[in-house]
């Protein structure tokens, strides 16, 4: 069963989100909170595996929630809420520590879907949305040249690899794309978020994004 926190908040989107989510048989929604404190005590007391948590909200906002959750031993994945009008905080939220992104106008069926992508520790961002992300951001050349400057340590397959992550690949895909073993991609994975400082999958995957790398 995957537990799910939503926080929002609107109490209509919260409740509409534990409609969708509960229609299926392996989500269970566990709590919903309406700021960033009630989302980081509501995750200490559930453990559960998947937040879905809006950024702007009144009090401890979204992004600051991330952060905290974050620190927690075996922290959820989080993934962010937006309207996608607020870009750059989105962006900001990725950074600090957030597995994706979701609009909130996606469909109920793909909302289910991603979150069980979520779930499995993927990267819940698609590429044309992390290339509006990049490309959005105020400080994207400089970003660019460091993310550059980032992979020129890697390997070619370390790289192949690291572009895979940035179309939100699971291992799976990049095994069967690169012909490696399942095992394999994930040393892969595991090595390159300690070469280039990334928290997460998501992380990488934006980095791959700033650094050119992803051509889809």
């Amino acid at each position: 069963m995957i537990r799910v926190v939503v926080v929002d908040d609107e109490p209509m989107v919260c409740a509409h989100l534990r409609t969708i989510l509960g229609s299926a048989a392996d989500i269970e929604v566990v709590a919903q909170a309406q700021d960033g404190a009630e989302a980081v005590e509501a995750v200490v007391r559930h453990r559960p595996r998947v937040v879905l948590m809006d950024l702007r909200m009144p009090g401890v906002d979204g992004l600051t929630a991330i952060e905290r959750i974050a620190k927690l031993p075996e922290p959820p994945a989080v993934v962010a809420l937006t309207t996608f009008d607020a870009d750059t905080y989105v962006i900001r939220a990725l950074r600090a520590g957030a597995a994706g992104f979701l609009v909130k106008s996606t469909p109920p069926e793909d909302l289910i879907g991603l979150v069980r992508v979520a779930a499995d520790g993927h990267t819940v961002l698609s590429p044309e949305a992390a290339r509006r992300l990049v490309a959005m951001s105020a400080d994207g050349r400089r970003r660019g040249d460091d993310a550059r400057r980032k992979t020129e340590g890697l390997t070619e397959r370390e790289t192949d690899v690291l572009a895979c992550l940035g179309e939100g690949l699971s291992n799976a895909d990049i095994a069967a794309r690169l012909h490696l073993a399942e095992a394999t991609v994930k040393s892969y994975v595991s090595r390159m978020l300690v070469k280039l400082d990334c928290a997460n999958r998501t992380q990488a995957g934006l980095l791959a994004h700033e650094a050119g790398l992803v051509k889809r």
